[in-house]
This record gives structure tokens, C-alpha cells and sequence, in this order.
């Protein structure tokens, strides 16, 4: 028992001397410091700019210029479809926009979780500013983006909110379709 007290007293006083360790705040998470950056970034949200192509949290968005016209139709044409399906609350048409090897989702628990948001709210998202921002005709991959509003009403309460953001729905190429194979949100903070 005495060990077990003594080993929890060094223990402690580890803990409490790495606690009290003074550093430049400023410098936490990064590459010289030792400390592993936070998961969620304060701005990007976890959002990989590998993976989506720029930050979401700002700045100029400019369109990708290697975008063929035809493509480019097919693409805006998909996402409309994927915003009109939503409005809709057409669970069908939804999930016929979906990718069938989605990457940031699941095909069933998006369907289950569509099918609940659907059945309690009254939903209208209104998509401003579609720009096509990556474009890769090697691997079938688009880039959108969008700022979006989205109108809520829960349909028990009467409650109605309204949340702005800004999107990036990532499409592939399948067959001749563009479909969702991810999507990046960050809602803007009043």
C-alpha cells in the first residue's frame, strides 16, 4: 500500500512540475515545439486544404480555369439537383446525387439521418456563389463551392432558425453522372 501511495505521489508531482512548465503560448502545435497541433483548427474547423483545395474560412474564391464547358454544365447541373433534392426533401432524389463510395459518409446512415431531419423539419437551403474551384479530369474529381443559407423550421415546435456557411461538395466522376462523394462545411460564427 505504501509503494502504491509513493508511486501516486511521484506521479503526481510529475503531472503538476509538466503542468507548471512555462512556454510562449503563441507557439503551441507547432512544428518546433514538440506539441502535436489541435485536431479542429480554430478557423478551418479540420478541414484538410489537401483534401478540398483552399480554406474555407475566407479569402478570394476563384474559379478553377481547366474546367471544360460541357463538364462544367454536367457539375453545376449536379449540385442543383443534390440543393433542388434537398428542398424537395425528395429522399430518393437525394440519395441518387450521392456517390456510391462516398468518402465522409456512410450511404445508410445518411439515408437514416436524411429520413429523420426530413420528417421533423421544414428545410430550404438557398446556394449563393457556385463556383467550380478544383477540377481534376485524371481522377473524375470537382470541387463546388458555395456560401448557403439554410432555413429550418421544426415542425413540432414552430421553432425556425437560419444558419449561414460556406460549402464544399466534393463530386466524382461516375459514368456520365457527377456525384457527392464529400462534403466540407463550416457555418460562420455571429
Amino acid at each position: 500500500m505504501k509503494k502504491i501511495l509513493v508511486l501516486a505521489m511521484l506521479i503526481f508531482m510529475l503531472v503538476l512540475g509538466a503542468c507548471s512548465k512555462k512556454e510562449d503560448a503563441t507557439n503551441q502545435g507547432s512544428v518546433n515545439d514538440g506539441e502535436a497541433p489541435s485536431e479542429f483548427g480554430s478557423i478551418d474547423h479540420g478541414v484538410d486544404e489537401n483534401k478540398v483545395g483552399f480554406n474555407l474560412s475566407g479569402g478570394t474564391i476563384e474559379e478553377a480555369a481547366n474546367v471544360p464547358a460541357e463538364e462544367k454544365e454536367l457539375i453545376i447541373q449536379s449540385f442543383d439537383t443534390y440543393i433542388h433534392a434537398f428542398n424537395n426533401q425528395d429522399i430518393d432524389e437525394y440519395m441518387g446525387t450521392l456517390s456510391e463510395k462516398p468518402k465522409s459518409f456512410d450511404l445508410d446512415e445518411e439515408r437514416a439521418y436524411i429520413e429523420s431531419v426530413f420528417e421533423q423539419y421544414e428545410l430550404s437551403r438557398e446556394a449563393k456563389d457556385i463556383t467550380i474551384v478544383k477540377f481534376d479530369e485524371e481522377t473524375g474529381e470537382a470541387q463546388v463551392f458555395a456560401n448557403l443559407v439554410t432555413n429550418m423550421k421544426q415542425k413540432s415546435t414552430g421553432l425556425e432558425t437560419s444558419r449561414e456557411g460556406r460549402q464544399v461538395t466534393v463530386f466524382t466522376k461516375e459514368g456520365a453522372d457527377w456525384k457527392v462523394n464529400s462534403v466540407y462545411y463550416m457555418e460562420e460564427q455571429k
